[in-house]
């Protein structure tokens, strides 16, 4: 179902880091998750019931710790199961994907050993279906324009399905048109100044591009490193965008797992970064999501754990 591409690299890279951590700092994460399952088998968010989006956080966070058990992925199982009825956007379709992966991963059932033989044919059909006029994909079928967080999202469903993503070099073109003059990437074409975040998901797609076409990453390496170094907060993190006041931690994780990526990891002040993150560490297990959040959630634990195994050994 799946080689070794994008997610078996960034799950690995992180699993080594957050190895690494002190000991006590991994089972309080690990309480802290394995707290957050609901009767159902799924995790929430801050609040409502369990969501396939924040049970794929969830699941991923245990994955790194390294403490994703047969019996968590069991419940898992049962949640999951319960969603494969309902109508999702791409964001939950492909959080349940992935879910269904590591579920199995875990020694759990196969959610979709049930399903008709023809499933995957069906799964691409779907995707299909959010495909735009400008070569991306949007959030929702009839969308106008592609997003580029959404497109990355399908890029990553096909590389889940072990299909490769139609229409690549349309893809890469779009991607293309992303770019922004001062080296970042937008979500949606209006946008006049790159963000972190979209940044992120615009590299994770040309690094997905590279493993077909080359040529497409050396490009932009060096404008992309600077755009992002420059995105660093008072604070230590690093902020959405350059109007941000602030860093949050999801902006963070993105720039510094996309910087190590193109080798320019070095360009963050480790020490300050880590300091950063271990700010947002609650004693309860859990993180917060920047100096500014009251609140805590699975998301945000799989990102802190993230910047800690990234920066824990530089």
């Amino acid at each position: 179902m799946i080689d070794e591409s994008y997610l078996p690299r960034l799950t690995a890279r992180l699993a080594e880091g957050v190895a690494r951590l002190p000991d006590e700092v991994r089972a309080r994460h690990v309480a802290y998750l394995r707290a957050r399952q609901n009767a159902d088998g799924g995790f929430s968010g801050r609040e409502g019931g369990s969501d396939l989006y924040y049970t794929g956080f969830a699941l991923r966070g245990l994955a790194v710790l390294d403490a994703l058990t047969a019996e968590v992925g069991d419940g898992a199982a049962r949640f999951l199961r319960a969603s494969l009825t309902q109508q999702t956007s791409v964001v939950d379709f492909f959080s349940f994907l992935y879910a269904c992966l590591l579920v199995q991963a875990a020694g759990g059932p196969d959610v979709l050993a049930d399903s008709p033989p023809d499933w995957p044919e069906r799964v691409a059909a779907m995707l299909e279906s959010f495909h735009t006029a400008d070569g991306g994909y949007a959030k929702a079928i009839g969308g106008a324009s592609g997003s580029t967080y959404h497109t990355f999202l399908v890029a990553l469903c096909y590389q889940l399905l072990g299909r490769p993503l139609p229409r690549l070099a349309e893809v890469v073109r779009f991607v293309a048109g992303r770019r922004r003059e001062d080296g970042g990437y937008v979500e949606i074409a209006p946008m006049r100044r790159g963000g972190t975040n979209p940044t992120a998901a615009a590299i994770g797609l040309l690094q997905i591009a590279a493993e077909e076409m080359s040529g497409t990453l050396e490009e932009v390496r060096e404008g992309v490193i600077d755009f992002l170094a420059d995105m660093t907060s008072p604070e230590g993190g690093l902020r959405a965008n350059g109007r941000a006041p602030l860093g949050d931690l999801l902006s963070t994780f993105t720039a510094a797992w996309t910087l190590e990526q193109l080798g320019g990891l070095s360009r963050l002040d480790a020490e300050q970064v880590r300091s950063y993150a271990e700010s947002l560490d609650r004693p309860e297990g859990g993180f917060h999501g920047g100096l500014w959040d009251d609140g805590h959630d699975v998301e945000y634990t799989f990102y802190g754990l993230g910047v800690l195994a990234l920066f824990h050994s530089v």
